[in-house]
């Protein structure tokens, strides 16, 4: 990914270096949060698309290598992917790839929906406004995003207040 999309590099770093920062609130799930920020965005590799759906590929690659099922979970369902799924018409292949709606699924969604396309650290607010205007307010994307949104902000909301709770520190507010 580092040639082939070196922007989606940078932000694919800054997600992992801040799953690292929420390992003492994740306990046992820590090293499947930090791997699947890791891995949130593999399906955006050209060798690897399927459908066009990079959390659908993504997910799909990591079955197929035989990956822990909730390893591809939390990729092929990273940041509201669910509701985009069913926008193209994909909803019934993500059935194979439950949401498991747990503080790791979480963990996977602030990362990345409080990480910019270069990695700086952003508020969901700013990820969302910056989604619509590299879209456009009629693509999937920002329209998922946006369907998405109240269930992303419980999920940061979450994330941010069992940090505050354990030691780790806050990054990025929503």
């Amino acid at each position: 990914m580092a040639a082939e999309l070196p922007r989606r590099w940078k932000h694919v770093q800054a997600v992992a270096a801040k799953a690292e920062g929420l390992r003492p609130a994740l306990g046992d799930d820590a090293d499947l949060l930090v791997t699947a920020a890791w891995l949130h965005d593999v399906g955006y590799s050209s060798e690897l698309q399927v459908t066009g759906f990079h959390p659908l590929d993504g997910a799909r690659y990591l079955s197929q290598l035989g990956a822990d099922m909730r390893l591809s979970g939390l990729v092929g369902n990273h940041s509201g992917a669910a509701v985009e799924a069913q926008l193209r018409g994909l909803a019934a292949e993500m059935a194979e790839f439950p949401d498991e709606g747990s503080l790791a699924r979480d963990g996977v969604w602030y990362c990345d929906m409080t990480t910019s396309p270069v990695g700086e650290p952003v508020s969901f607010d700013e990820r969302l406004a910056e989604i619509k205007k590299r879209y456009g307010l009629e693509h999937t994307v920002p329209r998922a995003i946006e369907a998405s949104a109240p269930e992303i902000r419980r999920a940061i909301r979450r994330v941010l207040d069992t940090a505050a709770t354990s030691d780790c520190h806050r990054t990025s507010p929503s």
